[in-house]
């Protein structure tokens, strides 16, 4: 097994209401992917970090193995997610992969 987190940081430019509604549709898109991608055994975005939080939004996924992760990456479902819900918007993206 695989795990595949990701921090996203959303651009300063976007107003308290205007996070909270990408957060929410980050999150709708990307859980929305379970049981659409071969390997993907759990999927869940964390959007309500603490005050002493620096980032605004977490991917926690799981995947069957690595080769499972490099699916998902380039599976049609997730790129556009990632296209229309996830890019437009965010200034950073820190990534750790690692077995479990």
């Amino acid at each position: 097994m695989v795990k595949h987190l990701i921090l996203w940081k959303l651009k300063d430019e976007l107003t308290g209401q205007e996070k909270q509604e990408i957060k929410e549709g980050i999150k709708a898109g990307l859980e929305g992917l379970q049981g659409k991608i071969p390997g993907l055994v759990e999927i869940k975005v964390q959007m309500d970090g603490l005050a002493s939080s620096n980032a605004d939004l977490m991917l926690d996924s799981t995947f069957a193995d690595e080769e499972s992760l490099k699916g998902y990456s380039v599976h049609p479902a997730h790129v556009e997610v990632a296209n229309t819900k996830v890019r437009p918007y965010t200034q950073t993206r820190l990534c750790l992969d690692f077995p479990v």
